[in-house]
Parts: structure tokens; sequence; C-alpha cells
């Protein structure tokens, strides 16, 4: 006998119900283990990159799985903004996205398209194939799906600070998620996530999702930095990430041992 089933929270419901700024965690070793261990250690959400590092569709899905019984919100990084894998990463059950490297307000537009069934979007169908639906088995998943996705855009260059408005205004889209690292590199300050005119366009996307009504997420692992930005009005922020603390740790013990000086790597990537 089958048992009704309903789709997770995504992260928009996660800022809906928060009293306070959500602190994450970037998952990047594409370890199912290791994105476990994250997701019991207290955050609110993490974050399984798979732009930067070796996640596939099959760590991917073996970490939602591993993290889902601990109370942490998913969330997806795709390497582009293309329909195609974005319909295999929500088939595969992911429900809330941050998609990459979008510029402009038509980019946007075509994130939300890829994530919306027709007429709306372009999303392909396939929910009796798929986890998203858990095989046919939530009721009316297919006219439902797009109540329970999260769609956010990441602002991380120049261009995109510019037409942040216009990004903002787009239909259906949840909100942004800067990146600081890009956005100093697209400003010719690169690794410079602290110069002033990075935090100062960080700021003004902040506000201007405010304004708008939309949630605002920002990178920053630096801790000052990412209490600022809080202050500021940051829904969500990336705290740090598990090869980072896994790096400086065992450099901290390797050192703890060594007559040698340690060299101090970046707070931020």
């Amino acid at each position: 006998m089958s048992f009704r089933v309903e789709p997770d929270p995504s992260l928009k419901d996660a800022l809906k119900a928060a009293d306070h700024s959500l602190a994450g965690i970037w998952v990047c070793s594409a370890s199912p283990l290791i994105a476990e261990i994250c997701a019991g250690a207290g955050f609110d959400w993490v974050f399984i990159d798979a732009e930067h590092s070796p996640n596939d569709l099959q760590n991917i899905l073996a970490q939602l799985q591993a993290v889902r019984s601990y109370p942490v919100v998913p969330v997806v990084r795709p390497a582009v903004n293309d329909p195609v894998i974005i319909k295999q990463f929500l088939d595969l059950g992911v429900q809330s996205l941050i998609i990459p490297m979008v510029n402009d307000a038509q980019q946007a537009a075509a994130a939300v398209a890829a994530c919306q069934y027709p007429p709306k979007g372009v999303r392909g169908v396939g929910s009796a194939l798929a986890r998203s639906a858990r095989w046919n088995r939530i009721p009316e998943y297919l006219t439902r799906a797009d109540e329970t996705i999260t769609v956010m855009v990441q602002i991380e260059a120049a261009e995109a600070v510019e037409n942040v408005q216009e990004i903002l205004d787009t239909d259906g889209l949840d909100g942004i998620f800067i990146g600081p690292s890009d956005l100093a590199a697209s400003m010719g300050v690169i690794g410079q996530q602290n110069h002033p005119d990075v935090v100062d366009a960080v700021l003004k996307s902040i506000k201007a999702a405010k304004a708008a009504g939309k949630y605002a997420g920002v990178n920053a692992f630096d801790h000052d930095t990412a209490r600022k930005y809080m202050d500021a009005g940051a829904d969500f922020v990336g705290v740090g990430a598990d090869v980072a603390l896994l790096a400086r740790a065992t450099e901290a013990l390797a050192a703890s041992f060594s007559n040698e000086s340690q060299t101090p790597a970046p707070k931020s990537y």
C-alpha cells in the first residue's frame, strides 16, 4: 500500500520561516559522507556545488539522500545556466537552485523558465521516472512543482550589479546570491573580496533585493564580513566550505609539529 508523499521544504520555505539570517556551508568534496557530517553540524543550509567541484548527477543524488534526515536545506549550483542540466538536477529532487553567472534579465528569465513546466517554462516532463515527484507519488506534482522550487541567480559581475533591478523584476525569480570573488575579478581587483568597491556593490545588490521584496544571499568566508552582510539584510550567507575547512585545519595541525612558519591562506576563495 502506497502512502502520501509531500515535497521537502525548499530554501524559500526556510527563509519565510526564519527570524534571522541563515548560515550555510559549501559542500565541494563530492562526498555523501562529508555532506552528512556538514548537514549535522548545525548549519541552516548546505550548498552542493557543481560549478567548481567534481560533483556529478550520481554524487548529487547521493548527497541529497545523505542530508535528507537532517534539519538542513540542500541548495545546488549547476555549472551553467542550461535548461538540460537544470532539468536533470530538478528530476534528481533538487528543489533549491542557485544559477551562476547571470548578468541580465534575459538570462534570469531563462533560468526561471528552465525550472518551470510548460506553458510557463520549458522544463521537460518526466515525473514518472524522477525522484523529484517520488516517481509520481506526490499528488498533482506536475501542477504544484513550481511552488516547491526555489530559483536564485548569481550576481557576480559588474554588469550584473548594473542590471540588478531588472534581474530582480524577473517573474518567478525568488532572489539573488552575490558572489564577491568573481565580482572582484570583474571589477579589476581579483582576490580582493573586501575591496571597498566590491563591498559597495554587494551592499547595493542586497538593498535592491530587499526593496524588490525578494531574497538576497551572499558568499563570505570571512567571519566579520559575513556578519556585516547579515547586518545589512542578507537573508542567507555562505560562511565556509568543507574543503577549505579541511585544508586550513590540516595545515594548522601540520604547522604545530613543524619549525617552519606557515603562510596564511586567504579567508575567502
